[in-house]
């Protein structure tokens, strides 16, 4: 299915921002996101701009799950994982299902139409489990290493956010890799979107953390982010929607380890 040629609403307008918040919020969460006014389709890419709020949203009611958790006294190391297995939770294991897709292509797959077969299959192989283990384990452990509370969901909704704040600039970076999946369906954003959704990631990071850490966090999502996509880009050609929920899962890993590395 191609992106509709209907004529979105005005880009600035509170209107187009709510608008795209809840397109959003439908797409990458299972959260209500309410009755959309207009016809979503044309709006699909542009919501993307509004990413890294929707990562803030997840992060922070993640957030509160480990606040409570440790006002119960839990230990800190189930208390991070229980926050962990809520973002799961929220967004229906989206991300990680793009993770373990990707790995299992990237893995097992021998040229671009095996990989992209693979990555398509809904069974999970060895590659997967390994990659989910993996980046569940680094992320619980690293925001358990975070001793203050309040401290650790500051850093928890700066990683959900910038990891999903960088999505747009694959998107809109890289060719669609299928012709009929995700990425054509939702087409590809402007680089005004892309630049907004940076920019909103990063603002929420400065606002939660001091500068320092704040960027150190924002380059270690550049830095993987950009890996992945060039790794995408010579695997299959392009970006899939599991190539976007394996960058989220990156990001978010690497936001926390180096966070924690700092912060712990």
């Amino acid at each position: 299915m191609s992106p509709s040629t209907e004529t979105p609403p005005p880009r600035l307008s509170p209107q187009s921002w709510l608008q795209d918040l809840q397109i959003a919020v439908a797409l990458l969460t299972r959260l209500p996101s309410g009755k959309i006014a207009e016809d979503p389709a044309p709006c699909l890419a542009r919501a993307s701009r509004c990413y890294p709020l929707v990562g803030a949203l997840v992060g922070g009611l993640a957030g509160l799950v480990l606040l409570v958790t440790d006002g119960f006294g839990l230990p800190a190391i189930p208390a991070a994982l229980l926050a962990i297995a809520t973002t799961v939770l929220i967004t229906g294991a989206l991300h990680e299902d793009g993770l373990a897709d990707l790995a299992d292509g990237f893995g097992g797959g021998r040229d671009r139409a095996q990989k992209l077969a693979i990555m398509r299959d809904s069974r999970i192989g060895s590659y997967g489990v390994l990659a989910l283990i993996l980046t569940v384990a680094l992320r619980g452990f690293s925001l358990a290493a975070i001793a203050d509370p309040l401290t650790a969901i500051a850093v928890l909704i700066a990683a959900e956010s910038l990891s999903r704040g960088g999505l747009a600039s694959i998107m809109a970076m890289l060719p669609a890799a299928r012709p009929d999946g995700l990425a054509a369906h939702v087409g590809r954003p402007r680089g005004s979107d892309a630049l907004t959704a940076a920019a909103i990631a990063l603002a929420i990071a400065l606002l939660l953390l001091d500068w320092q850490a704040a960027v150190l966090a924002a380059v270690a999502t550049v830095l993987f982010q950009g890996g992945l996509a060039l790794l995408a880009r010579r695997q299959i050609g392009g970006y899939t929607g599991d190539v976007l929920g394996a960058a989220q899962q990156v990001a978010a890993t690497a936001v926390l380890l180096v966070l924690a590395a700092a912060l712990g």
